[in-house]
């Protein structure tokens, strides 16, 4: 069997792929002990699949175990993380990291005015006495991870200089010992400001993930599994803990439902698909063309280039437990805000009854019926309409004047509209593109989502609300490569440094390079990349000056597998239930269609509500949709067409 999870800031989802079947459960994410949520969705998963908790029988049938969290990135969002400390020198200044606004904003954020500025041309002793004096500066302003990063040809060298200093005077053994880390040691690359805003989001990003990942891979070891914890990355592939490093798993979730994306896209030959990830905290809106990820080669992180590639899927504070207010400005309007603030799992929407007392959208489909306490999140939370009442009358209603039911009607505008937009800006739709709606909250209202954005086509996939654990099921264990190329003659050597530095890194893995697929790649410095058969003693035309050479080594291991079709014989779903939706004012009954509980083919117009265990779907007028074996779901504008 195969063990998918993905770490969400609200919820955790498990996909036990085992064969043709799929088992998925999805446990409240526990922040204060990851682990702890991750050691109970296991218990749930195995009590599915056996009929009662075993942990060690479903992980000692298991071949791999891979797992994926945003908490790196929802840290990164919600501005959550340490507080950096940055010493620069040589030709690299604190002003070129700040080059427009967006990298500006995030220095602030991350850096703030803990920055201090090394002359690397001073004498041993002085120097000595620079270093010394910048850390401390720096620690006493508060920074509980230094960041060094010298500029320049000699940049490497100098920075090996400084470690030598500074690890005499600030031993890592001591208590207290902030962590310094040096930029050449995170990537190789030639790019000043490129290379240390990558350390930079790595200092940021490590702590969130570092304790936890040892932690649950060493429980994971007293169970006796297998093969060791795989995590899953951005640029689509997986390793272990030991080798993964912290920047790589920014959106690694995300990068998880672009994976199921591509895999679907590929399956149902969708030329354009643009997908919409909602869960607790983010929306997360990737594109696949032309069975191609859309992805950065020097990916970006909240507009800011970093040094490796990751994929180019965007994330919007703007969740299922996304905090909802009311705002005013300057001249005394008053709108409605969404996010980026997250209530996560702790305390969660007010309606959980955990403690929360914010409104979000949960809370308002709630008040709007679209939610049954009885079965939402499969009946395992007895959802308070009561308490989502209360906290929206006091956030929403009071403040703008209106009714808790025409409150809630205006948060789900704005939640709508913030997606909608998202979306607009991302990339264009057209009478071709086929939006795909997953992740928890993506269903809830995905049909007036595509009406805003101009869309007639909408795929809910049958494991919807834990499809970016799925899509982890299709990666394999790899790694990237890469170094400069000092002029043509150096293509040889370098060749030989990458295959070496290869053979380590895969052995490390457990895995032999003569059972990899190896693919070379020869980049320029304007990004553009050329494959290179292995043999090849020449660089391409063009790719003579400042160019890269990058290796990567894959080794396929098992992935899930894909079935279904849309189009076939079509049947009328069965309704035996229905469920009363408030909205304008007025109180309608339409019809409720358990997905379970449907053949395939099965399909209906709306207004009508479909469920499932773990995702709702609002199906509005005009609208229709088909279940086929697979239980994916395709929604289709009848009346657009």
């Amino acid at each position: 069997m195969l063990i998918n999870i993905d770490n969400g800031g609200t919820l955790t989802d498990i996909c036990v792929i085992d064969g043709a079947r799929v088992h998925r459960t999805k446990t409240v994410t526990t922040p204060y002990d990851l682990s702890k949520c991750l050691f109970e969705g296991l218990k749930k998963a195995s009590r599915a699949i056996y009929g009662a908790d075993d942990i060690q029988r479903l992980l000692l049938a298991t071949d791999y175990i891979r797992y994926s969290t945003t908490q790196g990135t929802n840290a990164l969002v919600e501005r959550k993380g340490p507080q950096l400390g940055l010493i620069v020198g040589g030709a690299l200044s604190a002003a070129a990291l700040k080059n427009d606004k967006q990298a500006k904003a995030l220095f602030a954020a991350l850096v703030g005015e803990r920055c201090a500025v090394l002359d690397i041309a001073l004498g041993e002793s002085e120097l000595d006495l620079a270093a010394t004096r910048a850390v401390t500066q720096l620690a006493s302003q508060g920074a509980s991870r230094i960041v060094i990063a010298v500029g320049g040809a000699q940049r490497e060298a100098v920075e090996r200089r400084l470690r030598a200093i500074l690890l005499q005077k600030f031993p890592q053994h001591l208590l207290g010992a902030v962590p310094l880390l040096y930029s050449h040691e995170v990537v190789e690359d030639a790019d000043d400001v490129r290379r240390t805003w990558t350390a930079l989001f790595n200092a940021f990003l490590h702590p969130a993930m570092e304790r936890f990942l040892y932690n649950a891979e060493h429980r994971l070891r007293e169970f006796k599994t297998k093969n060791p914890l795989l995590i899953f990355r951005n640029d689509g592939h997986s390793a272990r803990v030991a080798k993964t490093i912290a920047v790589k798993t920014y959106s690694s979730g995300p990068r998880g439902g672009a994976e199921g994306a591509k895999a679907l896209a590929k399956h149902y030959q969708f030329s354009h698909l643009v997908s919409f990830d909602v869960g607790g905290t983010t929306t997360d809106i990737g594109e696949v063309r032309d069975g191609v990820v859309r992805a950065n080669r020097r990916g970006k992180v909240e507009s800011v280039a970093t040094s490796f590639a990751l994929c180019d899927v965007e994330s919007h504070g703007v969740g299922g437990s996304s905090i909802i207010r009311v705002d005013a400005d300057g001249k005394g309007r008053k709108k409605i805000l969404v996010g980026p603030e997250s209530v996560g799992s702790a305390p969660g929407p007010a309606c959980f009854g955990f403690g929360g007392t914010e409104a979000t959208i949960t809370d308002a489909f709630l008040v709007a019926g679209l939610l049954d306490p009885a079965s939402f999140f499969g009946g395992e939370l007895n959802i308070d309409a009561a308490r989502a009442r209360a906290a929206i009358d006091a956030h929403v209603a009071k403040p703008l004047g209106l009714s808790v039911e025409a409150a809630a009607a205006a948060m789900e505008d704005a939640w709508i509209a913030k997606i909608a937009a998202a979306l607009q800006r991302y990339t264009t739709i057209t009478p071709k593109t086929t939006l795909a709606a997953f992740g928890g909250a993506g269903p809830f209202a995905a049909c007036k989502i595509a009406d805003a954005v101009g869309a007639t086509r909408v795929l809910i996939p049958g494991l919807a609300a834990v499809f970016s654990a799925f899509g982890i099921g299709f990666s394999d264990i790899a790694h990237e490569y890469a170094a400069p190329l000092a002029d043509a003659k150096a293509l040889d050597a370098t060749r030989k440094r990458l295959s070496e530095r290869a053979r380590h890194g895969m052995f490390a893995e457990g895995v032999e390079l003569k059972d990899c697929k190896l693919h070379w790649l020869v980049q320029n410095a304007q990004g553009d990349e050329v494959a290179l058969a292995a043999k090849d003693a020449k660089l391409p035309k063009g790719f003579t000056k400042d160019a890269s050479l990058i290796l990567h080594a894959v080794k396929p291991i098992r992935h899930a597998a894909m079935s279904g079709k849309f189009g076939a014989k079509a049947i009328a779903a069965k309704s035996n239930a229905t469920r009363a939706l408030h909205a304008g004012g007025k109180t309608i009954e339409v019809p409720l269609y358990r997905v379970e509980e449907q053949k395939p083919g099965a399909g209906a117009i709306g207004p009508a509500v479909l469920e499932e265990a773990f995702f709702t779907c609002r199906i509005d007028p005009g609208w229709h949709f088909e279940i086929n074996e697979a239980g994916d779901i395709l929604l289709r504008r009848e009346d657009r067409r």
